[in-house]
This record gives structure tokens, C-alpha cells and sequence, in this order.
């Protein structure tokens, strides 16, 4: 069989919601596409003997690796593996909404002459999988010039991991994932493939991106300082090499970092960095103030999350 997609799952623990997640998958899988899973296991096996239970319908390639703990190492392994000319990451608590099979196989399509990668919005569900919000992307559908398309991304990280597709030689030649940056190597990614070439933009969210409390989203902000130096060596990186920014870029990427670590910390209690993100956005003024909404989807991010904490699911 020719393969045209491969999907990579790096699974750590995943009998929690690995079942949801595959089942979301079978409904718009075809032939063609395989499913790599990389699992580091630690549950008994619990997450193997699910995916098991779907290899007569999905084509899964499971592999054992105790060695491999970042999901950034198995993801990278995962490409480098592949044997699809195509990929997408898929999280094992991540979902494929109806219709994704069709949006993946226009994707597909739509790479190729100069376009690299190809973006989607996505929603946002609780643990349980309700519905709590669409998570906008801050650029037109089409085809975008990579380099202006990273000069917006710079600010803020508003792509969900399941919603892109890239190309493997492109992923390969970028040198994949940074194992060192085990919150915002996703981000790092799409800037990466972004300077190397063009981006497509797909106007339909058709996977669900999945909120809850053992996510590294949540986990991974506990350490308040390492939180901030993942976001911070992204900015160190990139601003650089994207220079000459549109007049308020560098502005609203800093106030957007200092946003994001005082609602890491205001979720724990502490309020003090409330105060340095407030002075941020101050300085941005009037005219920032649309430009940073847009370009972060803090009301996205925050109003998902808000819903969630309200009903008791958080």
C-alpha cells in the first residue's frame, strides 16, 4: 500500500482518553493513511491493549520506547520513520472532528510548490469532550507568504498541535522538534517551517483540541520560571531572523508572554505578575490593543477555560 498520511501519536499514559481519541479517528481514517504510535509506557500496557482493539480498522504501527520520554523525541522519531511523504501529530487526548478526513486530504493537495505547512483552526472540549469554544487562527484562509504569516505567529502560539499538516521533507531538513523545549516546541515548529516556505490556511476547525488537568498545558506551567523561559527562547530565536517586524510586533510578543505567565500564576493563587501584564498591555496602547486580541486569541484561550471552571471541570 502507498501511504499518503502519516499520523504520529506519542503516547505517555493514554488509557485515559487514547479510546476517545482513536474513536474519533475511525469515522474519517482511509486507506492510505497510517497511524505511528510511540509509547513510553509506564500503564501496564493498558494503552497498547486499546489501541488493539482498532487495529482491525486503523492501520497502527505501534512501538515500544521506555527510551524516549519527551514527546518531542517520539514525534521526532515518528517522522523520521514515517512512510507518508505528508504528516500530522494527533495527541492522545486530542480529537478529529467530522469532516477532517476530507480537510486532511485537501491539505495534502494544497502542499507542495513552495507550501510547506498547512493550518487550521480547532476547538476546544473539556475532559469529557463537551464543547467549549472555538479556537480562532489570526489569519485569513489561503495561501500566506511564510515569513509575514511567522511575523504574526511570533506573538502568540494559536495553532492547535492536531489541526496542521506538514511536509516530511521539510519537517526532516528544519531538524524537527527541539527536545528542549517541551512546552512551546509546537510553536517552534510552524515558525521554523514557516521561514522555509509557504503556509496554507484552512478556514474550518475540524479537530478538537482537549482541555484538562493533566495535560502538559497545566502541568507544565507549574514551574512558573521554566514556563517563562519556554515562551522567552522562542522570542530570543525567532524576533531575530524575522527582523524587519511590522511597527508593534515585538511589543505585543512580550506583553503576550507576560500575559501568559501571570494567568499561569493567577490559576495558582499568585497575582503580583498580574500587575507587570497589566503595565504591558498599557503600553501597547489604543491602537495594540485590537492588533494583540487578534493575534493571541486570548479570549479563546481564557473564555474555554473560564467555561470549564465555572461548570466544575477544571
Amino acid at each position: 500500500m502507498t501511504h499518503w498520511l502519516s499520523v504520529i501519536m506519542p503516547i505517555h499514559k493514554g488509557a485515559g482518553f487514547l479510546d476517545a481519541t482513536l474513536a474519533s479517528v475511525v469515522g474519517e481514517a482511509s486507506p492510505g493513511m497510517e497511524f505511528r504510535c510511540y509509547d513510553s509506557g509506564h500503564d501496564g500496557g493498558a494503552a497498547r491493549q486499546i489501541a488493539l482493539r482498532y487495529a482491525d480498522r486503523l492501520d497502527i504501527v505501534w512501538t515500544e520506547t521506555p527510551e524516549l520520554g519527551p514527546w518531542t523525541a517520539k514525534t521526532n522519531r515518528g517522522v523520521a520513520e514515517a512512510r507518508a511523504a505528508h504528516c500530522v501529530m494527533l495527541h492522545q487526548d486530542d480529537l478529529w472532528l467530522a469532516g477532517h478526513g476530507g480537510a486532511l486530504a485537501a491539505a495534502v493537495q494544497d502542499l507542495g510548490e513552495g507550501v510547506v505547512l498547512s493550518l487550521g483552526p480547532s476547538r476546544f472540549v473539556g475532559p469529557q469532550g463537551q464543547e467549549v469554544g472555538l479556537w480562532h487562527l489570526p489569519f485569513a484562509p489561503g495561501r500566506h507568504d511564510g515569513r509575514s504569516l511567522a511575523q504574526r505567529l511570533i506573538v502568540q502560539n494559536t495553532v492547535a498541535v492536531p489541526a496542521p499538516v506538514f511536509r516530511r521533507d521539510a519537517f526532516m531538513a528544519v531538524g524537527g522538534m527541539d527536545d528542549g523545549l517541551w512546552y512551546t516546541a509546537d510553536w517552534d515548529l510552524y515558525l521554523k517551517l514557516a521561514l522555509v516556505g509557504a503556509v496554507h490556511v484552512r478556514g474550518e476547525a475540524t479537530t478538537a483540541f482537549r482541555l484538562h488537568g493533566q495535560s502538559l498545558t497545566m502541568t507544565g506551567s507549574r514551574d512558573l520560571a521554566d514556563f517563562r523561559a519556554q515562551h522567552q527562547s522562542v522570542l530570543d530565536r525567532y524576533l531575530p531572523r524575522l527582523a524587519p517586524l511590522p511597527k508593534g510586533v515585538e511589543a505585543r510578543a512580550a506583553a503576550s508572554v507576560a500575559v501568559n505567565c501571570a494567568l499561569a500564576a493567577a490559576s495558582r493563587g499568585d497575582m503580583g505578575s498580574l500587575v507587570e501584564a497589566a503595565l504591558r498591555l498599557v503600553r501597547l496602547g489604543p491602537a495594540g490593543w485590537g492588533a494583540f486580541l487578534r493575534e493571541t486569541g486570548l479570549w479563546d484561550r481564557v473564555g474555554a477555560r473560564l467555561r470549564l471552571r465555572l461548570a466544575g471541570r477544571m
